[in-house]
């Protein structure tokens, strides 16, 4: 065991990050909807939120910026219609079988389409009421929820998680004890990375491998480090359930998808599957794809992967994501939740050819959601994926944008819109995410039906 100086380092480290949260919540951002306007056609131009890098706490956690006072307008060239254009060119061939992707500025959509096909042995269109599973993306609900029962007053984020669960135990002796809501959602439980999704896959119960919770090794002590989670990330339904009273999967539908009119969202394997029009997840079969039913395992983590929704549905989540619902989301909630917590700097030593290591000067996790400096400018952002489905959501605060793309296979081709379109909106010359010949795609996507025509060549970079 570590010595008695270092025992009070760690004391005083968690108490300056439990403040930190509690010193968050009141932040606000920007709520108010704001009036539909024409995009200024002009050069983006130098703003308090931009800064070439958040500057780095001795805890290694990138700092919170504070909220954007005004909004800046998208860059010049920012055109939706190129974006479509590329979105269609994936599908063509079947390239991709399947995706959707909805792009929403100043509390309104710009976009919210569908293209390709549901299933490659039974084709149905997808449209912007197909219904995806977004995986990891569900992280962001959990924290969501709990942020409106803290809201509410039912629940702090300092709260311990054996007030709830009494019967929690993991390896350390009082390790579960010190475990708060907060540290659930940002994952610095102190578990291993990946902790029990093995047995996950393998078909286990949740309830058998928070038992086994007990056994498994610890990489620090609670709220001294990040390491990610599905199994430790689902603790929060029980919270949920003790604390309101309802199911984890009730309390979602009821608290967030009816009152933003989420209308096609669901949770759990079944929910998917009684949805009037859904994607088959797919993988690959020789040259092509072969769509499968989707597996129940990670279904059994609800908090951490169970939400299932529509292009359509994740518009509304991302409006209010973005301040514009604060009759369900509090501005000081959003300040929150999208404030980072703990850094996570092993995310920008990926590939060099990718996005994360080219765009990102810091990152971090804050409550259900990743905070990264993209270029300098914040991003709030979530990944997700399942056994063939794959997606990523993404706000850009300071010019009030949200994107979100859903795909019902295991391409990684899709992922470069992402920064395609963020690259765009902030004015930066892009890298060519994707492979594609953007002026004949902008010139195809006037003609009605020839948007990204079947002899369009399109390859991600590496991810």
């Amino acid at each position: 065991m570590k010595d008695k100086a270092q025992r009070r380092r760690r004391h005083w480290g968690r108490a300056w990050q439990a403040g930190l949260v509690g010193l968050l919540l009141p932040v606000a951002l920007g709520s108010a909807a704001q009036t539909p306007t024409v995009v200024q056609k002009r050069p983006a131009g130098a703003h308090p939120e931009t800064m070439t890098a958040f500057p780095a706490p001795t805890d290694g956690r990138p700092r919170q910026m504070p909220p954007p006072a005004t909004t800046m307008p998208l860059a010049a060239d920012f055109d939706v219609r190129r974006f479509e254009a590329m979105a269609q060119a994936m599908v063509a061939d079947q390239r991709v079988p399947g995706l959707a992707m909805a792009i929403v500025h100043n509390g309104r959509v710009l976009s919210a389409r569908g293209y390709g096909i549901t299933d490659v042995r039974a084709a149905e269109p997808v449209d912007a009421h197909t219904v995806f599973r977004l995986a990891s993306l569900s992280k962001s609900f959990a924290g969501t929820l709990a942020g409106v029962l803290v809201s509410e007053g039912a629940l702090r984020w300092d709260s311990k998680v054996v007030d709830y669960m009494p019967g929690l135990q993991l390896s350390d002796p009082g390790a579960a004890s010190r475990v708060t809501v907060a540290d659930v959602l940002s994952h610095r439980v102190g578990l291993g990375r990946h902790t029990y999704d093995r047995d996950i896959e393998r078909g286990a119960d949740y309830n058998a491998l928070v038992q086994k919770l007990a056994q498994a090794p610890m990489t620090c002590e609670p709220g001294d480090c990040y390491s990610y989670q599905n199994v430790a990330f689902s603790l929060v339904g029980d919270v949920v359930f003790a604390t309101s009273g309802q199911f984890y999967n009730e309390a979602v539908s009821r608290r967030l998808f009816k009152p933003l009119g989420m209308n096609d969202a669901s949770l759990g394997l079944e929910g998917i599957q009684a949805s009037p029009r859904w994607a088959k997840p797919h993988v690959r079969a020789g040259k092509g794809w072969s769509s499968l039913m989707p597996k129940p395992t990670y279904y059994r983590v609800s908090p951490a992967a169970g939400v299932n929704a529509s292009i359509a549905d994740m518009a509304q989540w991302l409006i209010a994501q973005g301040g514009h619902r604060p009759d369900v989301l509090p501005a000081p909630l959003l300040a929150t939740l999208h404030a980072p917590i703990v850094g996570t700097p092993g995310e920008m030593r990926s590939r060099a050819a990718s996005w994360r290591s080219q765009r990102l000067n810091a990152a971090g996790y804050g409550l259900g959601w990743r905070v990264y400096d993209y270029a300098g400018h914040r991003m709030v952002f979530h990944g997700g994926a399942v056994q063939g489905y794959r997606g990523v959501m993404a706000l850009l605060p300071e010019r009030d944008l949200g994107l979100v793309i859903l795909w019902n296979s295991e391409s990684s081709l899709p992922s470069g819109l992402l920064p395609t379109v963020l690259d765009s909106a902030i004015g930066l010359q892009s890298d060519q995410w994707l492979d594609l010949d953007v002026e004949a795609l902008y010139a195809a996507s006037d003609r009605p039906g020839r948007a990204g025509g079947a002899a369009t060549v399109s390859r991600a970079k590496p991810e």
